[in-house]
């Protein structure tokens, strides 16, 4: 398993499949390598691209040091990007792709930026997140309640019926979900307050000053393509495109060929 050592000494297990220029994949909540889209991702750009996917810290089989900080988590990927050979390509999905926009607006060197769906919500076409979000997160965590921390993501986060989060406990994949439900305080960290319901500020992500592209799929719901269509316009060299038939579960047969065309363009 190889591993890269972040600046607070962390390390950061990653995968690396393909040829061709460097490009990085970031996972958003609740996913890491083995458990995530971005694993097909991956194998549907290799023909054209070297492309590193990792496990967050906190998650598979990295590790994390105390305290947490969104720092760290740019750092992680710092150390990717230099590991790759210098600038890289830079992609990532849902809470990943906040990840990827404060990476690049804080300095981590990219060439170019691809992000689908950050979840931000901007106005009233959704119930936004409540105040203390993070606050009831952590509280289920420190209290040893993992799944308590994935219902509280699922329904206040993300958005969907308490019911629905019920029968979710059925399904195999809460395991899963239910041993890195600790980093879900971590991406709720990165939302900051881009998720309250408010306009995105001026001016908030300045900083890149590298070609990006933001997707949204055609049928995801209205907040979710309403917050995405903000951020489009907050971006300095942003290209805003939508996958028609597609939602926040988006397919790779239909990513993969818009991202392999975005950076393999110069």
């Amino acid at each position: 398993m190889p591993t890269v050592t972040s600046a607070d000494g962390t390390q950061i297990a990653y995968s690396r499949i393909g040829s061709g220029p460097a490009l990085v994949l970031v996972d958003g909540a609740l996913c890491y390598r083995t458990s995530t889209p971005n694993d097909d991702l991956a194998k549907a750009l290799s023909d054209r691209f070297t492309v590193y996917t990792f496990d967050r810290r906190g998650r598979g089989e990295s590790g994390d040091t105390s305290p947490y900080e969104v720092e760290r988590e740019i750092e992680d990927i710092a150390a990717l990007a230099k590991e790759a050979g210098g600038e890289i390509g830079l992609y990532g999905i849902s809470s990943g792709a906040a990840l990827v926009l404060e990476a690049a607006h804080h300095g981590v060197s990219v060439q170019k930026v691809a992000v689908y769906e950050p979840p931000f919500v901007v106005d009233s076409s959704r119930k936004r997140v409540p105040a203390d979000y993070q606050a009831k997160l952590e509280a289920a965590i420190a209290a040893g309640k993992p799944g308590d921390a994935i219902k509280t993501f699922m329904v206040e986060g993300v958005g969907l019926p308490a019911l629905m989060v019920l029968m979710m406990r059925l399904m195999p994949a809460w395991p899963r979900m239910k041993r890195v439900a600790h980093t879900l305080a971590y991406d709720a960290r990165i939302m900051d307050d881009n998720q309250a319901g408010r306009p995105l500020p001026e001016g908030r992500w300045s900083g890149i000053t590298v070609p990006t592209l933001i997707i949204d799929g055609g049928k995801s719901p209205a907040w979710m393509r309403n917050g995405v269509a903000a951020a489009a316009k907050q971006l300095p060299h942003a290209d805003y495109r939508t996958l028609p038939g597609q939602t926040h579960l988006v397919k790779t047969a239909a990513l993969a060929p818009v991202l392999a065309e975005f950076f393999a363009t110069n």
